[in-house]
């Protein structure tokens, strides 16, 4: 049986399930660390056809893309919303909830 890398197997269930996806974005978005979104914009990034494909559509440079996705990475806002309208996505503001 062949094995696949985890990414890989992330980016099937984000294709296989985008609401999956979504959620997961979210999850992070409300109380993750920066590095988390980098690495579920990566698998997604594989999802969508890989950094090349994503680049093109979102008229990004492809190796500022993957410096963007690495581990170092840190977007800026206009690539972040470039990436996510690529994917259909967008970033929402929400208020807080009370704890």
């Amino acid at each position: 049986m062949p094995t696949i890398s985890h990414d890989e197997s992330m980016a099937q269930v984000f294709r296989e399930d985008p609401a999956y996806a979504l959620d997961l974005l979210n999850s992070i978005l409300e109380d993750g660390e920066p590095a988390e979104l980098l690495i579920a914009l990566r698998q997604m990034t594989k999802a969508f056809g890989g950094v090349q494909a994503v680049a093109e559509s979102s008229g990004l440079n492809a190796t500022q893309l993957y410096r963007t996705l690495s581990a170092d990475g840190n977007p800026a806002l206009s690539t972040l919303t470039a990436i996510l309208k690529t994917m259909g996505l967008r970033l929402a503001v929400t208020p807080v909830k009370a704890a």
